[in-house]
C-alpha cells in the first residue's frame, strides 16, 4: 500500500472541495442553511490531513520493525521514528531530494527504498560511503583497508523461527561512537547461493571467505547488526542515493516490552 500516495490523494480531494466551498457553493446557498454532509466532512478532516501528511512526509515517520536482521540494536515488533529531513528535503511519492542538507555518514541506521523494488522499505547501518572500499573476511570489516575494532561483549541468545538462536555479542566501531552487532560462529560469513546480480556488480569481488566491495558515487553499503541472518547490501548490492527515506532515531514503542520506549537508536 502506498500510503504518502493515498494521503497525497485525500489530501487534494478535501482541499479542493474546501476551496469549491469557500469561492462558490457557500454563495449559492441560502442564508441559514446547514452544509451537506459532503462538504462538511472534507472540510473537518482536511486540516487534520493536512498536518499529518506534512509531518510524514517531511519531519517525521514511524515505521514497525519486521525481521530479525537488526538485532540487538532493534528487535522484532519495535516501532521507530524515522528522521525525514536530516539528509534532505524530499518532494512526497516521488522521493526527490530538493534541498540538500547533511550527508549519510557510517554507523547511521537508514531507513531507505529496497533496490529490488522500491515499493518495500528497508532498513540497515551504514557501512561505507562513496568511494570506501569495503571488506569483509572471516567476519572482520574492513573498510578502506583498517580493520574495524570489534570489542566482545558476551553471549546474546534471541528467538528465530520458533527456536532459540546464540550468537556473540559485540561492539563495533565505525566511529568514536560504537554500536552492537551478533555474530554467529556455526554460520558462515557470506551465503554465496544467495548473491544476485545487481548494478555495479563489477564493483565487487568474492572469495571463499567474504568479499571486497568499491562503493560507487551516489551510493551507500550497508549491513545488518545481525551480520549472520540479514540480507543486505552483500547479497543484493548498493543503496542508491535517491532510495535513502531517513534516519532512524528513536524507539517510539514496543508492545512486547516497554522498557523500551524512548530508547535512542545508536
Amino acid at each position: 500500500m502506498n500510503f504518502p500516495l493515498i494521503l497525497l490523494v485525500l489530501l487534494a480531494i478535501t482541499g479542493v472541495i474546501c476551496l469549491l466551498d469557500y469561492f462558490v457553493w457557500k454563495k449559492e446557498r441560502a442564508d441559514g442553511d446547514s452544509e451537506p454532509w459532503w462538504i462538511e466532512y472534507p472540510k473537518s478532516f482536511f486540516p487534520i490531513i493536512l498536518i499529518v501528511f506534512t509531518l510524514r512526509s517531511f519531519i517525521i515517520e514511524p515505521f514497525k520493525i519486521p525481521s530479525g536482521s537488526m538485532i540487538p540494536t532493534l528487535l522484532i515488533g519495535d516501532f521507530i521514528l524515522v528522521n525525514k529531513y536530516t539528509y534532505g528535503i524530499r518532494l512526497p511519492v516521488i522521493n526527490k531530494k530538493v534541498w540538500d542538507m547533511n550527508d549519510p555518514k557510517r554507523g547511521d541506521v537508514l531507513v531507505f527504498r529496497y533496490p529490488e523494488d522500491p515499493s518495500i522499505d528497508y532498513i540497515k547501518r551504514i557501512v561505507g560511503v562513496p568511494g570506501d572500499v569495503i571488506t569483509y573476511h572471516n567476519k572482520q570489516l574492513m573498510i578502506n583497508g583498517e580493520v574495524i575494532r570489534m570489542e566482545y561483549e558476551g553471549d546474546y541468545k534471541y528467538v528465530e523461527s520458533g527456536g532459540y538462536i546464540y550468537a556473540d555479542r559485540y561492539s563495533e566501531y565505525l566511529s568514536e561512537e560504537s554500536h552492537a552487532i551478533l555474530i554467529n560462529q556455526d554460520v558462515k560469513g557470506i551465503q554465496f547461493a544467495s548473491v544476485r546480480e545487481f548494478e555495479f556488480r563489477e564493483n565487487c569481488k568474492y572469495q571463499r571467505t567474504g568479499f571486497t566491495c568499491e562503493v560507487p558515487p551516489g551510493n551507500y553499503f550497508t549491513l545488518g547488526d545481525n551480520r549472520d541472518s540479514s540480507s543486505d547490501s552483500r547479497y543484493w548490492g548498493f543503496v542508491p542515493e535517491e532510495n535513502i527515506v531517513g534516519k532512524a532515531f528513536m524507539i517510539w514503542w514496543n508492545f512486547s516490552d516497554l522498557e523500551r520506549v524512548g530508547l535512542s537508536i545508536k
